[in-house]
């Protein structure tokens, strides 16, 4: 069933899990989510970034709103990281259902300007609103925009932030980097601070960037509250390691249906670890479907 992020993250917050919000690069990530979360009777996000958008074309929302519309389990499709109100546009065109506008690397009151007028435009159209404040790390081959410093979020700036501009959801900068981490790098979330923004903004929280850190902290930052959480790096790093396996094992293999089955089902086992980690399997009973 599709909805929009403010009707699946409410009750999220409600219920203190997570919703996975799995970056859907390919048609091959699209089947292997919908599969898994269907089995595990999961909430999910379509998360597309607008590099992703442009590599796939638009033609390939199509796709996920029909996976969307004939799932069992409530799916809402997000434009991630979008940084410009020309791709906020082009999402609310194409078919998003939600909509996130990266302004983090602007000043606060930059950032609450550009944030008030996607608002302004989406929520009219029963689209929802994601930003962010404070900046996420960056590593290598980060394409979403982190940064090398972490800019913590104030939790001051975050009750003004929220109740000025109106979004639906906030993601917030407590630690975490894009991308998988190098090994010398370890990374540490700052939960305190996440449980005192929780205690002052009443709105879903969002985690962007936690690939790598340890399920350990990833689960408690849960039950303090955090309500989405994006994956992109851990689902493609299996995808794609267990598809160079396969291309080094048969130099002749060349059939779609043949090349990409063993990686899916790679890509699968990280998916179902997740969905279990954030609380999320079985919710989908939660929602009036």
């Amino acid at each position: 069933m599709l909805m929009n992020m403010k009707e699946l993250l409410s009750v999220a917050n409600e219920h203190y899990f997570a919703v996975p919000a799995f970056n859907i690069g390919t048609g091959q990530i699209l089947k292997a989510v919908i599969e898994c979360c269907e089995e595990k009777r999961a909430p999910v996000i379509f998360a597309i970034h607008p590099l992703e958008l442009n590599f796939q074309g638009d033609s390939f929302l199509a796709s996920c709103r029909e996976a969307a519309n004939a799932a069992s389990v409530p799916v809402c499709i997000h434009m991630d990281h979008s940084s410009r109100l020309d791709q906020i546009f082009h999402a609310i065109r194409t078919g998003f259902t939600s909509v996130m506008i990266d302004a983090s690397h602007m000043n606060l009151e930059e950032n609450i300007a550009i944030s008030k007028e996607v608002v302004a435009i989406a929520h009219p159209l029963g689209i929802s609103v994601e930003g962010e404040l404070g900046t996420i790390g960056t590593t290598a081959y980060d394409f979403e925009g982190g940064t090398d410093e972490i800019l913590y979020t104030n939790p001051d700036e975050a009750v003004r932030y929220v109740e000025e501009t109106g979004v639906d959801c906030l993601a917030i900068a407590i630690g975490t980097a894009h991308g998988i981490y190098p090994k010398d790098f370890k990374p540490e979330l700052k939960l305190d601070l996440l449980s005192e923004i929780k205690s002052k903004i009443d709105i879903p929280i969002v985690l962007h960037g936690g690939s790598a850190n340890p399920d350990s902290e990833i689960a408690e930052s849960v039950k303090r509250g955090v309500n989405k959480i994006n994956i992109s790096s851990d689902i493609k790093d299996a995808f794609y390691q267990r598809l160079r396996k396969t291309l080094a094992e048969d130099l002749h293999i060349r059939e779609p249906f043949e090349l990409y089955l063993d990686a899916i089902e790679a890509m699968k086992e990280v998916i179902f670890h997740k969905i279990e980690l954030f609380n999320d399997a079985d919710k989908a009973h939660y929602y009036h479907l």
